[in-house]
């Protein structure tokens, strides 16, 4: 360190102290200018609700992932297409070479002498990569059109103000911090923010296609068609499934951060392990749904994850104990 710098010890590095009244009027200043991030981002994501709920309905486009690929053939009938539905080259002769095309057909009507005959007309193939969804949704009243795009745009607006709530939010609570305790909070923050997208990035594309699927079959087992679902109830499922996964990738973080405070060591973390593995189904039903599926989804990753605790504590514990012992002097019992 140079001459010139002043030394501050970590203890005293923290923000001017105030009163009760100056932090309440701080804390109030931190949370109207969250809300109005908020409100400015709620304007902002209902401008692009569509796109926002394209986003939400990839998975759907995902949930053949899981099985063999299979030709299919949707009808048009004017603006409504029916389909698409799973057939085999023997039902439709004429089908397009390939694995597993997807086959559209324009339904009209021809006069033949008397009497009118329906016709199917081929229509072009949709451009590579274009969706195809089998799953429908669908509004079963007036206002939900706009009850839906105003949740999308509510959880978009959370998830693309979040830096700028997270900053407001963080001029409150840092000033009280010391130096130190600025790094620990950056540092575990920063795993937070890791695990927690880890969490919204294998749902959205693993997780969450694997339980639609798994809803499809499941229904279909039970004699019922699960083709058309209402918009609003997908939209939360959906948004209900991602955010708790996020939420639940936290787990770690708590795990670890009590074994850092010396709360609980790897051995009882190790004792606990059936004990968790019901806590993960508990937790798979609160941050979720409430059904099976989308409960062992989540908790195979949770239970996953606190294995993983249980050797980053072990490897911690001998660290300590290596330089404990390095720190041993010579010829000491």
């Amino acid at each position: 360190m140079a001459e010139s710098e002043e030394f501050i010890p970590e203890e005293e590095a923290v923000g001017p102290k105030k009163s009760f009244w100056a932090h309440l009027n701080d804390l109030r200043t931190a949370l109207v200018r969250s809300c109005i991030a908020i409100g400015v981002a709620l304007i902002v994501c209902l401008l692009f609700s569509e796109r926002l709920i394209a986003i939400l309905e990839y998975p759907l486009a995902r949930i053949d992932m899981f099985e063999a690929p299979q030709p299919t053939v949707s009808f048009q009938v004017g603006a409504t297409k029916l389909g698409p539905y799973p057939v085999t080259r023997d039902q439709f002769p004429g089908l397009p070479p390939g694995p597993a095309p997807q086959v559209v057909f324009q339904v009209g009507a021809a006069q033949v002498g008397q009497e009118q005959v329906a016709t199917l007309k081929l229509l072009p193939a949709p451009p590579p990569g274009a969706a195809s969804l089998r799953v429908r949704l669908h509004n079963f009243g007036p206002a939900e059109a706009f009850l839906v795009a105003f949740h999308v745009a509510l959880y978009g607006a959370l998830i693309v103000s979040a830096p700028f709530w997270a900053f407001f939010m963080g001029q409150f609570f840092l000033p009280a911090l010391n130096i130190k305790e600025r790094r620990l909070f950056f540092r575990w923050i920063g795993w937070s923010v890791l695990l927690f997208f880890a969490g919204v990035a294998m749902t959205y594309f693993f997780l969450l296609p694997l339980a639609l699927r798994a809803s499809i079959e499941y229904s279909r087992l039970l004699g019922f068609e699960a083709f058309d679902w209402k918009a609003d109830d997908y939209i939360g499922f959906v948004s209900k499934f991602i955010f708790g996964m996020g939420l639940g990738f936290q787990f770690p973080i708590v795990v670890l951060l009590l074994v850092q405070l010396g709360l609980v060591t790897h051995q009882q973390l190790a004792k606990y392990r059936r004990h968790v593995a019901v806590l993960s189904l508990v937790l798979g039903a609160v941050l979720t749904t409430p059904e099976v599926i989308t409960q062992v989804a989540m908790a195979v990753p949770l239970y996953i994850l606190y294995e993983s605790c249980i050797w980053i504590a072990w490897y911690w514990d001998w660290k300590k104990r290596r330089a404990e012992a390095g720190k041993t002097p010579a010829g000491a019992q």
